[in-house]
């Protein structure tokens, strides 16, 4: 099933892609970025209610309700926390929402990391692998060996560049700045450190960076390249709505800048 629902499409949606571009050098790179909007499209709905439920979730700290059983139940984390959720539920907010477009990447990075591995075909196994994925329509003996290079990089190995004999990783650095900038535009604001739902989305903020830094620098610099075309679409798509929380980036945090569309 795995093999059927993730791996072939994804495969042959790469292999698709590349070869309408015209199998030159940079190509496989810029059929991972078309890729990823693709996907970024397809998910829209997901990413739709993950802005909308960071939206709710900023507007709630202002509220009177939401501050005072803070203050209330704040030595009573039960308490706090059933409360909490009754508030969810009359407003309608789901607080993992803004959780789930992060959940569904997972199968998507491991896909697409075995897809990356599979395309290029590195070994005689692989290209076994690839004959026994690619679908009829394809025009594989005109596709196959793919050309990896993109930039600077090798799209099948882990990427970094030599300076003064050491291998600096500027794509994990990279993915882990642009995760971080994303989650932090959409960090609701709280200056109450007994907000449990804050201290979550502020520790997500924290090991996500990290996370995906880490996966970029061990794997397919192929998957870098997908995690940074992924991370500024989303900051587009979240700053496009007018709520974006700058503040979080550039100090304070007191306040969310919000435009008003006449």
């Amino acid at each position: 099933m795995w093999q059927t629902i993730i791996i072939q499409p994804m495969t042959n949606l790469l292999l698709w892609i590349y070869d309408i571009l015209g199998h030159g050098p940079h190509t496989f790179g810029l059929a991972i970025i078309l890729f990823t909007i693709l996907i970024k499209l397809i998910t829209w709905p997901l990413n739709s209610s993950q802005v909308k439920g960071a939206q709710a979730m900023q507007e709630l700290q202002n509220d009177k309700e939401w501050i005072e059983i803070q203050k209330k139940y704040a030595k009573d984390k039960e308490k706090l926390a059933q409360e909490q959720m009754r508030i969810y539920k009359d407003r309608g907010i789901n607080p993992f929402a803004s959780c789930l477009p992060t959940l569904v990447q997972f199968p998507i990075i491991i896909g697409l990391y075995q897809s990356i591995t599979r395309a290029l075909s590195a070994t005689p196994f692989d290209m076994l692998q690839l004959a026994r994925t690619v679908y009829p329509f394809q025009n594989v003996e005109n596709i196959i060996p793919l050309n990896s290079t993109f930039l600077w990089m090798d799209l099948g190995r882990p990427e970094s560049i030599q300076i003064l004999g050491f291998g600096l990783p500027t794509l994990a650095i990279i993915v882990a700045l642009t995760t971080w900038v994303q989650s932090k535009l959409t960090m609701p604001t709280s200056t109450n450190p007994n907000d449990q739902s804050a201290q979550m989305t502020k520790m997500m903020s924290i090991y996500m960076p990290l996370m995906l830094g880490w996966f970029a620098l061990n794997f397919a610099s192929g998957i870098a390249v997908y995690f940074i075309v992924s991370n500024l679409l989303g900051v587009v798509q979240y700053a496009a709505t007018g709520r974006a929380n700058w503040s979080n980036l550039f100090g304070g945090g007191s306040k969310t800048i919000t435009t008003t569309k006449k």
